[in-house]
């Protein structure tokens, strides 16, 4: 009898070691089972996050940001109506400051003397009392563009910025002084070496350098995003981001790029936009009264200047088109000075009073594209 007891009670040991394992078994699955819910649920949030933020990111985007872009082109031949050296320097500087106080984004300097210079490089003889108007001129907006910490690594001593201490300062929002605080920076990239997976160094004009999140080449020019500086840290960290970033997220101006065209039709074709300028104005004292025209909505909208002879030089001089009024070229062509007390505007002076009239008829456009 003690032996049959021992034995069930042997048999009941196994049977609770069963069980157990089960018993186990199914905790750790409905734990595997919580564990992956918490996972999809963390999943979920995360994505709601993040679909969140891109909303609040292009509602800030819309609200805050400028989505437009505004161009003006004029001849580089306006240099030589100029009677010296220190004027035609002081000329471009007027230029640059009319372009900067109106938020221009693009400045196109073409060619109306059929010798189709294209680009600042190489050697040329610098500022003279003619020729070369448009290699000149765009090397003094490139310079006056330049963030003042940022002119000595890019611009060396060069005969067409012999005069530029005559030159009245831009002051836009990317001219920065060195305490001055703001979300972005325009710096170069250092030539130091840094640890592998981290960025480089990068001086943005602050008593700190900034380390960005990529690793560039030495000597390029970036624009940075600043994250929120931290007293213990040697370092300011940062983003590269695109120089339009600016504009389109926060609408802040950060300067204008030039480009040089060969001829006024390669103001057009050689536009740096996906779809080109869906709004084209041409000014010019033969032109309809800006009064009495409303700007429809655009993405990209181009101003052009006329030299000493107007924008009808222009047309004749260039190979490629075969008209005969210049209007044709463009959705409105316009006397933004009616009743002028000169006979003739100089084009320093016809930038000013036609971006002044065109102003408040663009922002109106914006919104009505904000609002579609």
């Amino acid at each position: 009898m003690a032996e049959k007891r021992a034995r069930l009670e042997l048999g009941s040991g196994k049977m609770d070691w069963r069980k157990d394992r089960d018993k186990r078994k199914e905790q750790r699955k409905k734990w595997r089972e919580e564990k992956l819910l918490k996972k999809l649920e963390k999943a979920q949030l995360q994505t709601l996050e993040a679909e969140k933020l891109a909303e609040i990111k292009e509602k800030r985007k819309s609200e805050n940001g400028r989505q437009y872009t505004v161009s003006v082109a004029l001849p580089g031949s306006i240099m030589d109506n100029s009677q010296s050296s220190e004027l035609r320097t002081y000329l471009a500087g007027q230029i640059a400051r009319a372009c900067s106080i109106f938020c221009v984004d693009e400045i196109v300097i073409f060619d109306e003397t059929g010798k189709e210079s294209t680009s600042v490089e190489g050697n040329f003889e610098g500022v003279g009392k003619k020729g070369q108007g448009c290699v000149q001129l765009a090397r003094i907006l490139q310079y006056l563009e330049c963030p003042q910490y940022l002119r000595k690594s890019f611009f060396p001593k060069h005969p067409d910025l012999q005069f530029a201490g005559l030159l009245n300062p831009l002051d836009s929002p990317h001219h920065m002084r060195m305490d001055e605080e703001l979300e972005y920076r325009e710096g170069v990239v250092l030539d130091r070496p840094t640890k592998p997976g981290k960025g480089s160094f990068v001086n943005c004009g602050m008593r700190k350098e900034v380390q960005i999140d990529k690793q560039l080449q030495a000597g390029l020019r970036v624009t940075v995003q600043l994250y929120e500086d931290k007293p213990e840290q040697k370092v300011r960290k940062g983003i590269v981001v695109s120089p339009q970033h600016p504009r389109t997220e926060s609408g802040i101006y950060w300067g204008y790029k030039v480009r040089l065209a060969s001829c006024l039709s390669a103001v057009f074709t050689e536009c740096p936009f996906k779809d080109g300028y869906d709004l084209t104005i041409g000014t010019s004292e033969k032109g309809s009264n800006v009064e009495a025209v409303t700007l429809p909505a655009f993405r990209h909208a181009l101003v052009v200047f006329g030299g000493v002879q107007g924008l009808e030089a222009s047309v004749d001089s260039d190979q490629n088109l075969d008209i005969e009024e210049p209007s044709v070229l463009f959705n409105h062509y316009l006397n933004t000075c009616p009743g002028q007390g000169s006979r003739t505007i100089r084009t320093e002076e016809a930038i000013l009073i036609s971006l002044t009239a065109l102003k408040p008829r663009i922002e109106a456009a914006s919104c009505q594209a904000k609002e579609m």
